[in-house]
């Protein structure tokens, strides 16, 4: 068997042996806490609680609710204040690229400390005028890196796919600098809305196949087409269900692969400022919270027709 073989069904057998973690053997359903950056540490738990979520997918990145250079001295504060609250914190969204980042350090050791053994990871780029093998092997090594810092702390990097012109819109880059790399240290945050924008026909299901021994946690939001002022298409982010993603595939294909990690929910269509990370709403805060929770109840029904619930 080959190294890539052998890794490859290293990472089937670590995602086939990682335990539901949530309520009565479920998938975890947290929320993004982005989308509650308007809300104190004990009002966000709260609220998340209220709204009916499992956990919380804490931000801890520049302007987030923890910062980086506090990680040490606030995560753990946070996640008391989020258990407390009956809800799990199974992973944070880091503001980390590489081992170069600054407190890159600093919060992987907050995070071990604290129990969490994921968090989200994201961020390279390519570079204009170098040719896109040069920069894949450049940014192979990187991870490679980051991946040795992981495993000082025991913790995985999960990097988050986002669409346009990055490193990990097209998936197939993201495999070419994991292949040979180990997934218990580095792994994919799989965001099936911005998948499909890449590969809205078939390449969103074959990305899925490629890269499915390293996922380690899912991103759920919806979006449809519509045309700018300049009239040019775009993506638009709607409530679920109102768009073109086709969720009852995905799920389907995440039961078949025996998915076990955190499912994120993010709200990107305006919600009065929530959508966007804001410290301020400007609307009411009960023309926020329903859209959430209709869109929390609707993924919860998917997920019990797909059998992960």
């Amino acid at each position: 068997m080959s190294r890539r073989d052998l890794l490859s069904t290293m990472g089937a057998a670590i995602i086939a042996g990682l335990p539901r973690t949530g309520a009565d053997g479920r998938l975890q359903v947290c929320i993004f806490s982005k989308h509650l950056q308007w809300l104190d540490w004990n009002e966000m738990a709260g609220t998340a609680a209220e709204l009916g979520f499992d956990g919380i997918d804490l931000t801890l990145r520049k302007g987030g609710h923890v910062e980086p250079e506090r990680a040490e001295q606030d995560l753990p504060r946070v996640a008391e204040i989020i258990r407390k609250a009956g809800l799990a914190l199974p992973m944070v969204t880091a503001g980390i690229v590489d081992d170069r980042t600054p407190h890159a350090e600093t919060m992987l050791r907050a995070i071990h400390s604290v129990g969490v053994r994921r968090y989200r990871w994201g961020g390279f780029r390519y570079i204009e005028g170098k040719a896109i093998p040069e920069r894949l092997a450049e940014l192979r090594q990187d991870a490679a890196r980051l991946g040795e810092l992981n495993r000082k702390y025991d913790v995985c990097a999960m990097y988050h796919t986002h669409s346009g012109l990055e490193v990990g819109a097209p998936i197939w880059d993201l495999w070419v600098i994991l292949k040979d790399l180990d997934p218990s240290v580095l792994g994919v945050n799989f965001d099936v809305a911005h998948a499909t924008i890449e590969g809205g026909l078939g390449g969103w299901i074959a990305s899925l196949r490629l890269v499915g021994p390293w996922i380690r946690g899912v991103a759920i939001k919806d979006f449809r087409w519509e045309r700018n002022a300049r009239g040019e298409w775009q993506p638009a982010w709607c409530p679920l269900g109102e768009g073109m993603v086709n969720f009852g595939r995905f799920f389907a294909q995440l039961k078949e692969s025996n998915f076990s990690g955190p499912v994120q929910v993010h709200f990107e269509y305006p919600l009065g400022g929530a959508d966007t990370g804001a410290r301020k709403l400007t609307i009411d805060r009960s023309r926020v919270l329903a859209p959430m929770r209709r869109d929390l109840e609707m993924l919860r029904r998917w997920l019990r027709e797909a059998g992960l619930a």
